[in-house]
């Protein structure tokens, strides 16, 4: 644990290289070809300073992931907040989950590593349930201002919704992945019908 709080420590513009090297890497060669020597040598710092800091790869990963999660969610905090409709927040989630599986493949990637990691790892394991935790309460927070605003009318409490949302979206990116010659327009016409019987009860 003394290297996740040296973790948390660590900022600044070295730190993002360090992270954006790490992502780059598992996008190149995968997570598991992805070592501390060729991430410390593309984000220009010493290896020992990626020991120092994180002390395991798979903590390393976490970071990786906990950042592109915040930016994630922030890319969603102004559309939604100027959605007008159902149909609207639908658009917005869509584009979001379509926009990072054809751009920003090595999120889903990483978190299906940090997965595998954290059945082995138990301090990993709850490193990445509290990350998710995070992402469920903030988009929940959204969506129940949105019903407050009178845009949505939730049949479910909005915890419970956004954590099947997220299920199915990356089960969805899973799919795509996996096989991208197939076609997935059907799938995804699919969880926008469900996604949209639970955000509208009327």
């Amino acid at each position: 644990m003394e290297a996740a709080t040296r973790e948390r420590e660590l900022s600044g513009e070295k730190a993002q290289r360090i992270v954006n090297a790490m992502r780059d890497s598992v996008a190149k060669r995968g997570a598991a070809g992805s070592t501390f020597e060729h991430v410390a040598r593309e984000a220009g710092v010493s290896r020992g300073l990626l020991h120092y800091y994180f002390g395991t790869k798979e903590r390393l990963l976490v970071e990786v992931v906990r950042r592109d999660a915040e930016i994630r969610v922030t890319r969603l905090d102004e559309p939604l907040a100027s959605a007008k409709t159902a149909d609207d927040v639908l658009d917005i989630l869509v584009s979001s989950l379509t926009d990072m599986i054809e751009n920003e493949p090595a999120f889903f990637l990483l978190l299906y590593e940090l997965f595998s990691a954290g059945r082995r790892n138990p301090d990993i394991q709850h490193e990445v349930g509290q990350l998710f935790e995070r992402t469920r309460s903030h988009v929940a927070e959204i969506l129940k201002a949105k019903e407050r605003e009178g845009v949505l009318d939730l049949r479910y409490d909005a915890e419970s919704i956004v954590s099947y949302l997220f299920a199915v979206g990356d089960g969805f990116a899973l799919q795509a992945l996996s096989d991208p010659s197939r076609d997935v327009d059907g799938a995804l016409e699919a969880g926008v019908a469900s996604a949209r019987y639970l955000l509208v009860s009327k």
